[in-house]
C-alpha cells in the first residue's frame, strides 16, 4: 500500500473511532468563595457562597468524566470542599475534609480538586467540609450516564435539582461558638428553604418578589425527574407535593427498585430521585418540606414551601395545599426506608459481600464532659464507641502516606467498652466519654460488616451516617438492642439498598457492609453537624494493596499546606 493511502485509512478508522476517544471528557469548573449579602426572612446578612450564589452552581458531568475543579478562596475563613458521595478512587487527596485528607484551603490562597466518576451516575452533591460553613456552602452534582445509555426507568420530559437546606437569620459560625462557649446545644434554624427560599407561605414571601419561593413548571401530561438533597446542617426532613404520588428510582446515586409514595424521608447528606407526573387538573399546588425529629430534642418546626405550576394557570390561582407528616412519624421514616430496595439487575447488580473480614458493632450518641471553659461547667460531646474523635492540626492521610509520627493511633476499638442496655434510659448513667484521634486499619480488599447502634445517654436520637470513600449495602435495620445472634438471621443480602449515608434510628441500630476497596483515608461521622462538632467521628485507613492500580496516588503539587 502507497504511504498517502496508508496516511488516509488511518485517518479513516481515526475518525470513525473518535467517539469511543472521547466518550470520557475532562470537566473544567472554577469556584471563587465569595461573601454575597443576602435577604431572606425580612432580614439580611453576608453568607459564604460559591460564585455568589445559593444554594451554589451545579456540577454536571457524565460516568466516568474527570472533574477538574478550582476553588479561590476570597473569604476570611480557612475552606475545604467535600465532593460527597465520590467515591475517590486512589484521588483521596480531593476529597476535601479539612485536617483529614487535605489541609484546609487558606484566604488568598487555592486548591485544584481532581477525580474521576469512576462507575458512577446520578445524585450527588457537594459541601464544604470546615467549622459550619456548609449552611450555605453547598451544590449539587448531576452525573448523567454514558452517552447512548438509558435511565432504568422510563425517560423523564425534564429534569430538576430540588435542594433544601436550612436558614438562620444569625451568622451560623456565632450560632456554633456560642453553643460551644455555653458547653450547650445551639439555637435551632429560623427556617427551612426550598433551593434557597423559604417559600409563598413564609410571613416574609409578600414583602419582597425574591422571598415567594421556587416555582416548578409542568406541563399536564409530562412526567419529571426531581433530584433532591438534603443539604441542611442538623434536620432529617420530609418532602411531599399535594395532590401527587412520588416513584423513587435513585438514592445517594444508586438505582432502586421503583416504588411510589407520597412522602419521602431524607436526611442531611442524602439525595433521592423521584419521578412526578402532572396527572392532576392545571392549577397550583404545595411543595412542602417539613422536618422529622422522633425524639424530645428541639428542632426548626417551620415547613418550607415551593410550588408546582401547571402551565397556563394564572398566577393568582389558589394553590393546593397539603398537610405534613407529624413531626414524629416514625411509622412514615420506617415504610419508607422498609420500601428501598437496591435496583439489583444484570446491568446494575447489588454485589453485597458474603464473606466477612471485620464484624465491627459501634455504639453512637451523646455524652457529657466537664469542661473549665464552658458557662455550664459541662461540654455536651458525642461519640463512637465511648470515642470522642479529636481533629489533628495536620491531614491525617498525609500523615498516613509519609508516616508521620504522633498524628493519630490506629486502635480505634471494633466494640464498645463494656457491653450494657444500649438503649435503656441512661440520663443517670456515667455521660462521661474517652477522647482521641484514634482510626481502624483495614487491609486492601478486606470486607466489613459494621452495625451502628444508637444509645440513650442523654437521649436516643436518629443519626445519619456518612462513610466517605464508599458506597454501602444497608442489609438490615432494628429497634432496641441489636442481637447478634437472631438479627442476622432477618439480613437481607440479595436486594439491600445501596448508599453513602445511613440513618441509624433512634433507640435503635442499623447494619451495613461494604468492601475497603479505595487506598486511603475516610472518614465516617454524623452528617448532623452539631453531632460532628461534638466529635461523632471516626476514620478508616485503608492500606495499599498490591501494585499502582491498588495504590493511593502521589499527592497533587498545590495541596494545601496546614
Amino acid at each position: 500500500m502507497e504511504y498517502s493511502s496508508w496516511i488516509k485509512v488511518m485517518l479513516f478508522m481515526a475518525f470513525f473511532s473518535l467517539p469511543a476517544l472521547v466518550e470520557c471528557r475532562v470537566r473544567h469548573y472554577k469556584f471563587n468563595v465569595v461573601l454575597k449579602n443576602t435577604t431572606r426572612l425580612c432580614s439580611t446578612k453576608p453568607i459564604v457562597t460559591i460564585n455568589g450564589k445559593f444554594p451554589g452552581p451545579t456540577l454536571y458531568a457524565r460516568e466516568d468524566d474527570t472533574v477538574l475543579v478550582k476553588v479561590l478562596n476570597h473569604v476570611h475563613y480557612n475552606l475545604s470542599i467535600h465532593w460527597h458521595g465520590i467515591r475517590q478512587l486512589r484521588t483521596g487527596w480531593a476529597d476535601g475534609p479539612a485536617y483529614i485528607t487535605q489541609c484546609p484551603i487558606q484566604p488568598k490562597q487555592s486548591y485544584m480538586y481532581n477525580f474521576t466518576l469512576t462507575g458512577q451516575r446520578g445524585t450527588l452533591w457537594y459541601h464544604a467540609h470546615i467549622l459550619w460553613l456548609r449552611a450555605t456552602v453547598h451544590g449539587a452534582i448531576v452525573i448523567l450516564p454514558k452517552r447512548g445509555v438509558p435511565y432504568p426507568f422510563p425517560a423523564p420530559h425534564k429534569e430538576a435539582v430540588v435542594v433544601l437546606a436550612e436558614w438562620w437569620k444569625s451568622d451560623t459560625e456565632a450560632v456554633i461558638n456560642e453553643a460551644l462557649k455555653s458547653g450547650l446545644a445551639p439555637n435551632v434554624s429560623d427556617s427551612h428553604v426550598i433551593n434557597g427560599h423559604p417559600g409563598p407561605l413564609s410571613t416574609c414571601a409578600s414583602k419582597a418578589s425574591s422571598q415567594g419561593g421556587y416555582n416548578l413548571q409542568v406541563e399536564n401530561g409530562k412526567t419529571y425527574m426531581l433530584r433532591i438533597i438534603n443539604a441542611a446542617l442538623n434536620e432529617e426532613l420530609f418532602f411531599k407535593v399535594a395532590g401527587h404520588q412520588l416513584t423513587v428510582v435513585e438514592v445517594d446515586a444508586c438505582y432502586t427498585k421503583p416504588f411510589k409514595t407520597n412522602t419521602i424521608l431524607i436526611a442531611p447528606g442524602q439525595t433521592t430521585n423521584v419521578l412526578i407526573t402532572a396527572d392532576q387538573g392545571s392549577g397550583k399546588y404545595l411543595v412542602a418540606a417539613s422536618p422529622f425529629m422522633d425524639s424530645p430534642i428541639a428542632v426548626d418546626n417551620s415547613t418550607a414551601t415551593a410550588t408546582l405550576h401547571y402551565a397556563g394557570t394564572l398566577s393568582t390561582s389558589l394553590t393546593t395545599l397539603t398537610k405534613p407528616p407529624p413531626q414524629n412519624a416514625t411509622p412514615v421514616d420506617s415504610s419508607f426506608t422498609d420500601s428501598l430496595k437496591s435496583l439489583n439487575s444484570v446491568k446494575y447488580p447489588a454485589k453485597v459481600p458474603l464473606k466477612i473480614d471485620h464484624s465491627l458493632f459501634f455504639t453512637v450518641g451523646l455524652g457529657l464532659n466537664a469542661c473549665k471553659t464552658c458557662s455550664s461547667g459541662n461540654q455536651v460531646v458525642a461519640a463512637i464507641n465511648n470515642v470522642t474523635f479529636v481533629m489533628p492540626k495536620t491531614a491525617l492521610l498525609e500523615a498516613h502516606v509519609f508516616n508521620k509520627t504522633g498524628v493519630f493511633t490506629d486502635d480505634f476499638p471494633g466494640n464498645p467498652p463494656t457491653s450494657f442496655n444500649y438503649t435503656g434510659n441512661l440520663t443517670t448513667a456515667n455521660l462521661a466519654t474517652t477522647t482521641g484521634t484514634r482510626l481502624y486499619r483495614l487491609a486492601y480488599n478486606s470486607t466489613v460488616q459494621l452495625v451502628l447502634q444508637d444509645t440513650g445517654f442523654i437521649s436516643t436520637e436518629n443519626h445519619p451516617i456518612h462513610l466517605h470513600g464508599f458506597n454501602f449495602f444497608a442489609i438490615g435495620r432494628g429497634l432496641g438492642n441489636y442481637n447478634s445472634k437472631t438479627d442476622p438471621q432477618k439480613f437481607n443480602l440479595v436486594d439491600p439498598v445501596e448508599r453513602n449515608t445511613i440513618g441509624v434510628p433512634s433507640g435503635g441500630w442499623v447494619a451495613f457492609r461494604f468492601r475497603a476497596d479505595n487506598p486511603g483515608v475516610w472518614f465516617m461521622h454524623c452528617h448532623l453537624e452539631i453531632h460532628t462538632t461534638w466529635g461523632l467521628k471516626m476514620a478508616f485507613i485503608v492500606d495499599n494493596g498490591k501494585g499502582p492500580n491498588q495504590s493511593i496516588l502521589p499527592p497533587p503539587s498545590d495541596l494545601p499546606k496546614c
